[in-house]
Formats: structure tokens, sequence, C-alpha cells
């Protein structure tokens, strides 16, 4: 996984974006201004960390700023970070602001207002193209879990699960070490399932999934009682 660079001065599109991504099991760096924008790309740009994967794979950059103009921060910040995509968010409509940030190497431009599920997808499909994104397949020789397929193994042998199982599983895996809340798990499963889970059904669905999972002493899933689950894999 690596960090979304969000460069917005308005505060609350700014932090609902974050939000989204944080949502769709994005890491998520913020900055109001370019100042701070290239603080964050100097700082976290091309390291990693302890705490977690802080190198940026992608900025979300918004054309009018506070102090300067989007186009001369991507200008700039293709010297340092050449390959990190760059997708532009404007309120101006026009033809030639997005031929001009097409030029200086863009993936994208998005007039606003604008969908926030479009925009899951456009980021979801630069990544994607641009190798950014988390591997689709994750293996520790034990369990295999193939996310573009949908199919898991366990020590060699097929491992059925349910759709709930499978989405506690992708944020387990996205988050290792991470501790996930009770709140923060209900909300994501309700957001990507679109049907409702109550804590209760979270439990029940946990254990399941570690009964099919942790076979022959292995175990992933981690219970912090009174506060959520950690994925130990």
């Amino acid at each position: 996984m690596k960090r979304i660079l969000v460069v917005e001065d308005d505060e609350n599109l700014r932090e609902g974006i974050c939000y989204a991504l944080g949502k769709d099991g994005y890491y998520t760096a913020e900055a109001g201004c370019l100042a701070d924008a290239e603080r964050l790309c100097r700082t976290e740009g091309k390291k990693g960390s302890e705490e977690g994967p802080a190198e940026i794979g992608l900025i979300l950059l918004d054309v009018n700023l506070p102090d300067g103009d989007g186009f001369s921060f991507c200008s700039r910040i293709r010297k340092s970070l050449p390959s990190v995509p760059v997708l532009f968010l404007t309120a101006r409509d026009l033809e030639e602001d997005a031929l001009r940030g097409y030029e200086l190497g863009a993936e994208d431009y998005i007039p606003k207002p604008f969908s926030m599920k479009i925009l899951l997808k456009k980021i979801a499909l630069i990544l994607r193209r641009s190798g950014k994104e988390e591997s689709s397949v994750f293996e520790d020789g034990y369990l295999t879990v193939d996310f573009e397929r949908a199919k898991i193994t366990a020590g060699g042998e097929a491992c059925r699960l349910t759709p709930t199982e499978f989405r506690l599983l992708r944020q387990f895996i996205l988050h290792p070490g991470q501790l996930l809340t009770y709140e923060v798990l209900l909300d994501r499963l309700w957001d990507e399932g679109g049907q409702f889970v109550e804590k209760h059904t979270l439990a029940v669905n946990v254990n399941r999934l570690r009964g099919k999972i942790e076979q022959d002493g292995r175990r992933y899933i981690s219970n912090i009682y009174g506060m959520g689950y950690q994925w130990l894999g």
C-alpha cells in the first residue's frame, strides 16, 4: 500500500476525500497548501516507515491553491517523483486547463463538483495501471488469497468464504498489525456490502473466518478485548 497525498485548500472537501479513501482501504496524507504538500513530498515521498507505508503513490491535486497553482507544483514535483501519478481537481472546467494538465503528465483531470464514487474508481484504475496498488495476491506459504478472483487456499486446500468473511479478510490483510475497532469494521462492511452488519454478527463472522483459515496451529486474528481485532499474519 502507498499513501495518497490529497492537496486541497477546502478543508471540508479535503477531509471528505480522505475519509472516503480511508474507508476504501487507502492510507492518506493531506495538505491545504503547496508549501505543506512540498514538505510532505520531501519527507514521505520515497521513504518507508515502521508504523506503515508512508511512500506517496498518488497525488490528488487541486489546481487553485492559496500559495500558487497546482500546475507549477506538478512541474516541480516531476523532478523528484517522476513516476508518481497526479490526478487534478479543479473548479474550472476549461479545455486549456485539461490540456495543460495532460502535458505535464497528469493521469486525469476531474472538474468540481464530482461524484466520490467516480473519483474512487478513477484512483483505483490509475493505481492499477501504474503498478502502485497493493498486490492482488496475498501469500505467506500457508494462506493464499487472490483478491481479483476471490479464491482462497489454506494449507493447499480450497477455503470457501462467504462474501462478508471475504470482505473481513480483505480489511485485515490490508491493515496488518493495526487495531481495527468494532466501529471501523462495521462501518467498512456496511460501506462495501450495502447490507447492515451489527456487532454480534461481526463477531460471528470473525469466528467463522478464524475457523476456516487458522488450521494447523496457525493464528492470524487476535481479539483485542472490548476494542476490536488485529491481523497478526
